[in-house]
């Protein structure tokens, strides 16, 4: 019989020294997601910066479709809710775009600033305001970190209020960490600052979704062992709870390169992100 330990906890959730040329990122989205930001914000496309809340991370970007508006996506970033913010991934809103959906992307205030709860309060409020300004179905997306924030959305403890949670139409989980439990555990948890009592309000994993909620939990095939266990965790737990939802492995990408497919308007994470 095989047993598995982790011992290791930081190395377990480590992406960048596990991939080669791991180090180019997040640096590499840079400059596609500054050339793709000014596209469309000198086509008129583009508006940039607006406000949610009072901080000064509470802006979103959102984009436009050069047709009639079908829905509308949001994503947002991972970073571990320590690192990044918005201006790294615009160019991840071209798939939905091409497709008719308008696109936003927020930023929040980063911990050791916030707790996380905080940071879910902060995003729903970012929901809200975009879902405001963009009628139809609404689809939520996120990576890493973001990937945990849109799973709570629609957890049954939900801070969106109920007429924007009954237009989410679908949430794709992109290499979410969906029990912070195991976070505890690591070095950054010194500035996440994660308890138990924490760990079981914000975890979407130790919570029950939202009525007819729909969920894909999609992750690379060269992801770290415990992104792979997160992402069936999560499809698995609310399966048992009367949750619609898949799981998704999609072979040969990595932790960074698992959200490429969104630029892409005929890629399969795209198509099912939109649900068409």
């Amino acid at each position: 019989m095989i047993c598995r330990r982790i011992e290791d906890w930081d190395d377990a959730y480590t992406n960048g020294a596990h991939i080669a040329g791991g180090e180019r990122w997040p640096a590499a989205w840079v400059e596609p997601a500054r050339a793709f930001r000014e596209e469309l914000a000198s086509a008129g496309r583009a508006r940039l910066d607006l406000a949610y809340g009072t901080g000064e991370r509470n802006r979103f970007d959102l984009f436009l479709p050069e047709t009639e508006t079908k829905g509308l996506v949001v994503f947002v970033h991972g970073g571990y809710w320590l690192r990044l913010d918005k201006s790294f991934w615009s160019h991840l809103a071209a798939g939905p775009l091409a497709n008719g959906y308008a696109v936003a992307m927020p930023s929040y205030t980063l911990c050791p600033d916030i707790r996380i709860s905080g940071i879910v309060a902060e995003v729903a409020a970012a929901i809200g305001a975009a879902a405001a300004l963009i009628d139809g179905p609404l689809m939520l997306t996120g990576h890493s970190a973001g990937g945990h924030l849109v799973s709570r959305m629609i957890s049954a403890t939900s801070p969106i209020a109920a007429p924007v949670q009954a237009r989410i139409r679908h949430v794709v989980s992109i290499s979410g960490v969906h029990d912070l439990r195991p976070i505890m555990r690591t070095a950054m948890n010194g500035d996440l600052r994660i308890d138990e009592a924490e760990a079981l309000t914000e975890s979407p994993a130790l919570l029950r979704p939202m009525d007819n909620a729909r969920i894909t939990c999609w992750v690379g095939g060269g992801e770290r062992a415990e992104f792979i266990r997160q992402n069936a965790l999560l499809a698995n737990v609310w399966t048992g709870l009367g949750a619609s939802t898949a799981a998704v492995i999609e072979p040969d990408r990595h932790h960074f390169s698992i959200i490429d497919g969104l630029a892409d308007a005929a890629h399969p994470l795209t198509h099912c992100l939109l649900g068409d």
